[in-house]
């Protein structure tokens, strides 16, 4: 039990002011001598015991007074463990520019409004904890500890603008589970050497990282698997070393990493089944490692052509229009085509899924272009009797997709015949019978099997021009059937 006559005179002038809520500010002025990262040689005069703080917040001075209690301390060396753990707090609690020489627990604990900013910190266990208020750590230093908030509940913000966390294991803040009522903002320079680990976190102000620096190498940077918000926001200079893990994360307005720098890990982002209102991937230069987005959906993905790494593995990656470089499709057919060769394999969806982008735009030619290219990457896939169908599928209709190809075979034939037949004479199959003999009609009537001018049963040839005759039947029949087959399956498609 504290006895007040034992208290240090800067702990006696805490005691007094709290009732108040007044600030004992125990800072010289010169910012070299008020600095926390100097804080272990800061003397008696500005050494506060952490469990003073505690006795305070827990009620230990009952004093009335017209003021709203709280406790406001500036410039202080707190030693010893500040223990809040299970503890209810009815009082705000701010430490400004202090050094704490232990951790802070604010374990499975009810309070208000919490702000330690621009101090140093070992770390602070906040887990289980519910804060009615703001949580702020801004431009605090934990460089022995981690933040945790695993399944907290905060209503109002978690400001970690500015704020550096130095952690010795792999995650510099755990938040599974986290509720938040006000935003998570991770801005102006915050700082993070371990991971950000939000598995289930509920962020309906948004998740706020433009210019913030994660670095866990060969590891995560984010994890958000599963997370509910309304806007994710990596822009601005966002630099990740470690894979984001979005997996099944839900983001009902805005996901971004416009400008933002991945690296550091085999697999940069990995968003398989996330659901995103907009998807802005505009990053300022290619990422190394691949990029995951199977099974994922956007209403909306920008995007710029250098975001894209060698490998996208995009197969059920569902988007409802394209925007690149700011400019809605077409923006060159052959571009977004070579973005889909990204995905390793022959997957059938994402050529389907881009074609569909195209229709719903208007530019139906580009929509057939794509779905030429998914055949012939299918192509590659069949075995010797398959890929040689397909090519004179593709050189005759391509596909079903360039029907007029047909048109051309059969015109360049039919004068390729006419030529050849009007040169020689032919034999008369039955003396009297018959029409006289027209080149280019009887050319007609060996290329189509459907329909008679009378030309082919007439007449007949020998030695070479029998040959071209075979031939220009044989070809009539295979381009017969191709454009058969490939309408069919054009029909069959839409």
């Amino acid at each position: 039990m504290l006895i007040y006559d034992e208290l240090t005179p800067p702990e006696r002038a805490l005691w007094d002011s709290f009732p108040e809520g007044r600030w004992v500010d125990l800072r010289t002025g010169v910012p070299e001598d008020d600095d926390p990262a100097l804080g272990a040689r800061w003397g008696a005069e500005r050494t506060v015991r952490a469990e003073v703080v505690a006795a305070l917040l827990l009620g230990g001075n009952t004093e009335r007074s017209s003021g709203v209690a709280s406790l406001r301390l500036a410039g202080a060396r707190i030693t010893g463990h500040l223990d809040l753990a299970g503890a209810e707090i009815s009082h705000l609690l701010w430490l400004k520019e202090c050094r704490l020489e232990q951790g802070v627990s604010f374990y499975a604990a009810s309070t208000r409004t919490v702000r330690i900013t621009d101090s140093r910190v070992p770390g602070v266990d906040a887990g289980l904890a519910r804060v009615e208020g703001h949580l702020d750590l801004h431009g605090s230093v934990m460089e022995r500890g981690n933040l945790s908030l695993i399944t907290a509940q905060v209503t109002g913000e978690l400001d970690l603008n500015g704020a550096h966390i130095r952690a010795p294991g792999k995650w510099a803040l755990f938040a599974g589970g986290l509720v938040m009522g006000g935003g998570v903002f991770c801005r102006k320079g915050f700082t993070a050497r371990g991971g950000l680990r939000l598995p289930g976190a509920q962020l309906p102000g948004g998740l706020f990282l433009q210019g913030a620096r994660v670095e866990n190498p060969g590891g995560e940077a984010l994890v958000a698997d599963n997370v509910t918000a309304t806007v994710v926001d990596m822009s601005e200079g966002f630099s990740a070393t470690g894979t984001l893990r979005l997996r099944g994360a839900r983001i009902s307005d805005l996901l971004t990493l416009e400008g933002a720098s991945l690296g550091g890990s085999a697999t940069a982002l990995f968003g398989v089944g996330m659901r995103v209102g907009t998807f802005d991937f505009g990053l300022a230069a290619e990422p190394a490692g691949a990029v995951d987005l199977r099974g994922a959906e956007a209403a909306v993905l920008r995007d710029r052509e250098q975001s894209w790494p060698k490998e996208v593995r995009m197969d059920g990656f569902v988007y409802g229009s394209l925007r690149s470089d700011g400019a809605p499709l077409p923006e060159g057919v052959g571009h977004r085509l070579a973005w889909i060769r990204r995905n390793p394999g022959y997957a059938p969806q994402p050529y389907e899924q881009l074609a569909a982008s195209y229709r719903r735009a208007g530019h139906d030619d580009d929509a057939r272009r794509v779905l030429l290219e998914k055949q012939r990457h299918r192509r590659r896939t069949l075995h010797a009797p398959g890929r040689v169908w397909g090519h004179l599928l593709d050189a005759t209709v391509g596909y079903g997709y360039r029907p007029w190809l047909a048109a051309l075979w059969m015109t360049a034939l039919c004068l390729l015949g006419s030529l050849v037949f009007s040169a020689g004479s032919p034999v008369r199959t039955k003396d009297g019978e018959g029409a006289p003999f027209n080149p280019l009609f009887y050319t007609v009537d060996l290329l189509f099997p459907i329909g008679d001018f009378g030309q082919r049963g007439a007449w007949h040839w020998t030695g070479a021009a029998q040959w071209l005759s075979y031939l220009l039947i044989a070809v009539g029949w295979l381009l017969t059937t191709a454009v058969v087959a490939g309408v069919s399956r054009t029909l069959s498609r839409n």
